[in-house]
């Protein structure tokens, strides 16, 4: 009922905004994901939360996780320009409520830190379930409560002097190679007609000048 209820208000709204706008929303929320998801603990510097919403968006990962025990997950206006409006950004009290909380919904922990027995962006397996990778503080890395209850490690390899890349250069190099591989295979990696038009009410509603008044108008024509 709700999904019937959000394509009305859909086509409702698309009356105010160009076909070409209508379209493009439509086929970037076919392209939406919510199997991989991201997961940051105490991100501190707002260059780097900025560009891992960018990274987010661009890449199709609808759903950013933040724990915020430390500082606050705060992207700069100037560098995320916009982007965070089409990403959902979920903020938690902890680390462990937030993996117990994806564990129920049977995401895969995965940590992005070396460890023995760990992956690299070609050998993690993409097709054993929807997860949700990791990412540690800019100094720190993941804490102990990830490396303790991850289910899987994955790292990025380093054939320099380098030991390890920025926290958002390496969001954007995992997000780039999974998320490709996730849409190359044959698993079901796409949202539900019910999540894509409650996502898409929702941009529609960031879209159109003037929505809420215009949503007025629709509620008082249906009763």
């Amino acid at each position: 009922m709700k999904s019937t209820e959000n394509r009305e208000k859909i086509e409702y709204l698309s009356g105010f905004m160009t076909e070409e706008r209508a379209l493009c929303l439509k086929e970037t929320i076919a392209n939406r994901m919510t199997y991989m998801t991201v997961c940051m603990e105490n991100t501190f510097h707002p260059q780097n939360a900025s560009a891992l919403v960018r990274s987010c968006e661009a890449f199709g990962i609808q759903d950013i996780h933040t724990v915020e025990t430390l500082c606050s997950f705060s992207p700069n206006v100037r560098i995320v320009r916009g982007t965070d409006k089409w990403v959902d950004i979920h903020k938690h009290k902890s680390t462990l409520e937030l993996i117990e909380s994806l564990k129920k919904e049977g995401y895969r922990i995965v940590a992005t830190s070396p460890h023995v027995n760990d992956y690299t962006p070609e050998t993690f397996d993409v097709t054993k379930g929807k997860f949700a990778l990791f990412f540690g503080t800019e100094h720190e890395g993941i804490s102990e409560d990830v490396k303790s209850n991850a289910d899987e490690f994955i790292r990025i390899p380093m054939y320099g002097f380098v030991e390890s890349l920025n926290v958002s250069a390496s969001a954007a190099i995992l997000l780039y190679m999974l998320s490709s591989r996730i849409r190359q295979s044959d698993i079901d990696w796409r949202l539900n007609d019910v999540q894509k038009d409650e996502i898409l009410f929702r941009w529609m509603m960031e879209s159109v000048k003037d929505a809420k008044n215009i949503m007025k108008r629709f509620r008082s024509g249906q009763q």
